[in-house]
């Protein structure tokens, strides 16, 4: 599995507070020696202040060994000094050039995913419900792609910002303390889910003692009004952060048959 890294823009990026490599996000490609034309972004948690690599990086073989080229985000942090709109800028512009590439690149731009773990599931969730259909006049052919993600894979995600369910860590790192109240709706993503919310698979553990299930839930249930086709696992036991660790609950297993379903594998 070969990899390479690409800056998410050619010049610095909206917002950047500098030129160090805190301040450049990027895309590390891990190329699948067979691909089989589609791609997954893969957005890890670490609650808006760190990158979590087993649910980055670690994650990228599983999807190259099905076929799957695979982009691992790493974006704007707030412990780098960057709040809410960065983080989403980066993950809007992630999409658009994961599906740039592979348009270029003879991949399938209309089989283009996104996973995300905890605060990075959050991410995902809000490329999943703020995206855009891309900029068709624009003079960066980047900007001309859509944003939106063909479908959506959420791993014990931060979904809500303003009930009881909310991580007040991760929200607070992406927001600050006591953000507007409109604010917190807006990015409280399970109220932003519509009909036209891309397909979505979720799954949690009952007994995560970090991120509530009620995350997961609320976000299925946006789903389930919004007729939006979903798959919501909910395990028993197990903890938080588990990603593809050893011992963690048989969700990949579900996922492929999800994917398989979806023409991904």
């Amino acid at each position: 599995m070969t990899t390479d890294t690409i800056p998410l823009w050619k010049d610095a990026a909206p917002g950047a507070l500098g030129s160090a490599p805190t301040d450049i996000p990027t895309l590390t490609r891990h190329a699948a020696a067979n691909p089989n034309g589609a791609t997954m972004l893969i957005v890890p948690g670490g609650g808006y202040c760190s990158l979590t690599g087993h649910e980055g990086a670690g994650f990228a073989p599983w999807f190259t060994q099905r076929g799957i080229t695979s982009f691992v985000l790493t974006y704007r942090l707030a412990s780098n000094g960057y709040r809410h709109p960065c983080m989403m800028l980066d993950v809007l512009r992630a999409m658009r050039l994961v599906r740039h590439l592979a348009r270029k690149e003879g991949r399938d731009p209309s089989r283009a995913g996104i996973i995300g773990c905890s605060a990075g599931g959050h991410l995902a969730s809000t490329a999943l419900t703020h995206y855009d259909a891309g900029r068709p006049g624009g003079d960066d052919p980047v900007e001309r792609e859509s944003a939106r993600p063909d479908l959506g894979v959420l791993c014990y995600p931060v979904i809500s910002c303003g009930t009881s369910a909310a991580h007040a860590g991760s929200m607070d790192n992406l927001l600050g303390p006591n953000p507007p109240a409109d604010l917190a709706w807006q990015m409280s993503t399970e109220t932003q889910v519509t009909p036209q919310t891309p397909p979505t698979f979720l799954w949690h553990t009952l007994e995560d003692p970090v991120v509530s299930v009620e995350n997961s839930m609320l976000f299925a249930n946006a789903l389930r009004r919004a007729s939006v086709p979903f798959a919501l696992h909910v395990f028993e036991k197990g903890g938080h952060g588990l990603g593809m660790l050893p011992g963690s609950p048989p969700w990949t297993v579900c996922l492929e048959g999800w994917l398989r379903e979806r023409k991904f594998v």
